[in-house]
Parts: C-alpha cells; sequence; structure tokens
C-alpha cells in the first residue's frame, strides 16, 4: 500500500476503529485531478469528501509529447491543496498515482519530482495496470458484471474482459479523449483505421462480441447524464445505468445539434466535460459497432475504487456490498442497531416463495428499516424513501432501487400506496411485493418497539389461507390494538386471514 507523508503524524491513532479510518486517494489523471476521501468498511467506504480539479495535463501530449506548463502549475496548486485538506481531514493513508499523461509526457518526471516535495508518493500506474485496475472497481461496483470494461481517460484507454469476477484479458491505447480530439481534427477516416488495427489486437472480434460494455470515465459518465436527461430516466443516479448500444451513435447525432448552453441545463453534467463530450461519444460509437456489445452499462467506480478492492482480503472481497453497506449505514442510524438483521430474518418466512434474486433487496430494506424514526412524523415516509431510493448504494439494478425505495416508504408510514413518481422501472409485481415488505415490517417495529427480544420470541408467516402470528404465553400482552391493526393490513393485502395463536 502506498502512503503520503501526510498520513504520517496521524498514523500514530492506532487504537482508532477499522470502520472510522480514512483513506485519501490522489487519481492524477490526463483530464482531471481527483482527491476522494474515504471512510467506513473496507469493502464499500462512503465518500467524505471529492474534488477534482481540470488541470488537463493530457491536452498537448499529441502536439508537443510534453505537459503544457500552465497545465504543470494549475495540477500543483491543486495537489497542494488536496495535501493540505488530507492533513486537516486526519487522513491515516493516502494511495496517490497518475496516469497516462503522466506516464507518457516528456516532462512527466518534472511533476512526479513536484509531488514527491509536496508529500506525495505517486505510483505510476503502466496501461495494462490501469486497465485491471478499472476492471477491478466494475467488479466491486457490479460484483456479476461479465463482458468488456472501457475506461476512457483524457490520454489512453483502457480495455479488459472480466468474467466471474475475474480479469482476463488487458489492454492500453493511446486513444484518451483530449488525444481524440486532435486525431479526428487531422483525419478522421485515417483515426477509424488505426482504432480497428488497435482493436484487432485484442482478438475479441471473434471472443469479445455480443457482451455488455461497462463504461468507466468522467467523459462518458457525462454522457450517460445526457441520455438520462433525454429518456426522462427517473433515477438521478448513475450506477448501472444501462443503455441500448445504438444509443452511443444518437449521441453523436445530438451532441451535433446541442450548444453549450443547452448542455449546461443537464442535471449533474459537469461543465468542464462539455469540451470533451463530442469525442467522447464519436469513440464509444465506434468501440460497442466493432464490438457489437449488447448493452452499455454505466459504472461510478474505477480505477480509484479498483485500487481500494484489489487491497482488502478476498474474504472482504466476496462481501455483498449492497447488503455490507445497508447495515453499516442503518447501525449508525438506528436506535437499536442489533434488531436490522433479526428483522430480515422474522419476516423471511412470509416471503419464502420470493425469486432468489429479491432475498438480498429485502433484507437490504431490514437494514435500514430504522433509518428515519428521528425524522419529523409527517416526513418519516419520505426520509426512508430518499435513503432507500438514493442512497449511495452500488450492486442494485434502477429497478431494485425502486422496490427498495417503496419497502421503505410503506414502512415509513406511506400505506398502500406507490411512492410519488414510482412504478417506472419495477414491475407491478415487484412493486406489490416491495409494499408487503414495507408493511411486514412495519408490523415487526410495531411488535417489538425496535428492540430484539420480541422477535426471537414471536413468529409469523403464512399458514394456508392464515397469516398466523405465533407468540410465547409471557409475550401475549404485547399483542395491543397497533399491532392488531398492523397485522390486519398486512394480511389483507395479501388476501390472507390474520391469526394470533400463543405457545
Amino acid at each position: 500500500m502506498l502512503s503520503g507523508k501526510a498520513a504520517s503524524p496521524i498514523s500514530a491513532r492506532t487504537k482508532k476503529r477499522q470502520s472510522c479510518r480514512r483513506t485519501a486517494i490522489v487519481d492524477i489523471g490526463s483530464n482531471s485531478i481527483r482527491l476522494v476521501v474515504y471512510q467506513g468498511p473496507a469493502r464499500v467506504p462512503a465518500i467524505l469528501f471529492n474534488e477534482k480539479v481540470m488541470a488537463g495535463l493530457g491536452r498537448e501530449l499529441s502536439t508537443t509529447g510534453a505537459i503544457g506548463k500552465d497545465a504543470m502549475e494549475f495540477a500543483i496548486r491543486g495537489l497542494k491543496r488536496f495535501h493540505r485538506l488530507c492533513t486537516d481531514m486526519e487522513v491515516d493513508s493516502i494511495l496517490a498515482f497518475a496516469t497516462a499523461a503522466v506516464r507518457d509526457a516528456s516532462n512527466g518526471d518534472d511533476l512526479l519530482k513536484a509531488a514527491h516535495e509536496i508529500g506525495y508518493d505517486v505510483a505510476v500506474l503502466q496501461g495494462e495496470e490501469e486497465a485491471e485496475l478499472a476492471a477491478l472497481g466494475i467488479i466491486s461496483g457490479i460484483p456479476d458484471a461479465s463482458g468488456i470494461v472501457g475506461d476512457l481517460g483524457g490520454g489512453s484507454l483502457e480495455l479488459a474482459m472480466i468474467d466471474k469476477g475475474k480479469v482476463l484479458d488487458r489492454f492500453s491505447f493511446p486513444l484518451g479523449v483530449l488525444r481524440v480530439a486532435d486525431l479526428r481534427a487531422k483525419d478522421t477516416d485515417g483515426l477509424k483505421t488505426k482504432i480497428r488495427k488497435m482493436l484487432k489486437k485484442t482478438g475479441w472480434d471473434k471472443k469479445g462480441q455480443q457482451l455488455p460494455f461497462y463504461l468507466v470515465g468522467g467523459s462518458w459518465r457525462s454522457l450517460a447524464r445526457l441520455d438520462m436527461y433525454d429518456s426522462k430516466y427517473p433515477l438521478p443516479v448513475i450506477h448501472n445505468y444501462e443503455m441500448e448500444p445504438q444509443r452511443a451513435r444518437r449521441l453523436v447525432s445530438r451532441l451535433a445539434r446541442l450548444n453549450k448552453d443547452k448542455l449546461k441545463n443537464v442535471p449533474g453534467l459537469s461543465s468542464s466535460r462539455i469540451p470533451t463530450l463530442n469525442d467522447a461519444a464519436w469513440l464509444l460509437s465506434m468501440l460497442v459497432r466493432y464490438l457489437d456489445s449488447t448493452k452499455m452499462v454505466v459504472s461510478a467506480y474505477g480505477v480509484r475504487e479498483g485500487m481500494l478492492f484489489k487491497n482488502i482480503s478476498k474474504q472482504e472481497a466476496a462481501r455483498d456490498p449492497l447488503l455490507l453497506a445497508t447495515d453499516d449505514t442503518g447501525t449508525a442510524q438506528s436506535r437499536f442497531p442489533a434488531n436490522s438483521k433479526l428483522l430480515g430474518e422474522w419476516i423471511s418466512e412470509i416471503f419464502s416463495d420470493d425469486p432468489v434474486e429479491w432475498h438480498r433487496i429485502r433484507q437490504a430494506a431490514c437494514n435500514l428499516g430504522d433509518v428515519a424514526w428521528r425524522a419529523n412524523p409527517n416526513f418519516r415516509a419520505e426520509r426512508g424513501l430518499e435513503i432507500g431510493l438514493h442512497g449511495n448504494w452500488v450492486g442494485i439494478t434502477g429497478p431494485e432501487r425502486e422496490m427498495l425505495g417503496q419497502a421503505l416508504f410503506t414502512s415509513f408510514g406511506g400505506g398502500n400506496n406507490i411512492f410519488p413518481g414510482g412504478g417506472r422501472l419495477a414491475d407491478e409485481q415487484a412493486t406489490k411485493r416491495a409494499i408487503c415488505w414495507g408493511l411486514a415490517m412495519r408490523l415487526g417495529q410495531r411488535l417489538s418497539g425496535g428492540t430484539r427480544n420480541p422477535l426471537e420470541q414471536t413468529r409469523v408467516r403464512k399458514s394456508g389461507k392464515k397469516l398466523e402470528l405465533t407468540i410465547s404465553c409471557d409475550l401475549i400482552d404485547l399483542y395491543g390494538d397497533a399491532v392488531a391493526k398492523r397485522h390486519g393490513h398486512l394480511a389483507s393485502i395479501m388476501g390472507l386471514e390474520p391469526v394470533v395463536t400463543s405457545e
């Protein structure tokens, strides 16, 4: 693990709990330089701080072969600011790396020397290393991903094939979005031929086609933001957003008709990315046509997250990122943190016939089953919905997000109603099931008051046409009017009769 000098006076705090450790990553890219500070479980740490400076280190590479003077000065100023922030945020370690611009520029060593003097220990990633880390980032954020990963930076394009959690072939090409701009200006047809020759080296014309194409990099994520805007996608969440392959070509046409002022109105689209969008779309359209990709899938995770993922144990890497993150969030915000897993087990018998892929979404909802208790009672449903629907989760699709949000909306008092704007991604069956999950969670929380003991000594299950709640004799007094009402509500929506038994 790489560590910057800023971390040295902090590392003496050896007794700090692992969940509170802070790791900073400084990503010195060809287009931007970014600082991200993480804290929390090693498998899915939360982002405490995220900032970038658009230094454009690779802007002059194709013409001069060097990092421009202004870009160099701008980068050094940004690195000094980031270093100061790391010290003030008391990070435990800094991982710093540089990519294509620094490794290819004739004066890349000058920037490395300046970074060292500031206090960084910068690793210069080779192209295949960068491709591997981008692929590991995809595996970290979309565990079941299988296909081809494309990481578009300012100076290079990295490609990797992944399957069943493993990184297979890896390639790096000098086709970063800043270089493509210059090359297209000189000879677009010649560049097309050059790209086809490069891609032929992968051998994927035979084994790489008809697979999903996973998009990594700020320019491609910005294209996805535009596509989300055009298609009126109901979620403002970029991770795991899917596009049909023909959308790449349509984006090229769309951008040719749009001016910068209109692009600035697209939610979430950084104005600093606008100059690169045309070239990013053009390159993407070429790639998906060559690979005959089945779909494009956008990832919020990339090289930085891949580096974190690579540094954890195999046992930790195998953990479900959604369940781990929701458990961590639920524990931090619940009244009685130990109750969430038990609540999931308590309602599981009712829903044993759910599709297997829904089980983890239901448990994620239970993990978050107490996160809105501090909110105003009139707005708890909205608070639960916001956390479930818009939380910084990975390992979850758009329809699954709607199910998670719906379950929490219902559990916190949203009734039988679909949440406002809901039901557009998840189908009717899934939405109705999520409502049932929420009502079951609501029953369990009312019966137990959010504590463990009542759930451990009661049982709820379907028995024929009955929704049977079994309570031990010494806890029968817990079945008050409020509990009976919620029991009946759940039974009614499931077409069952509420029955109470004791033992």
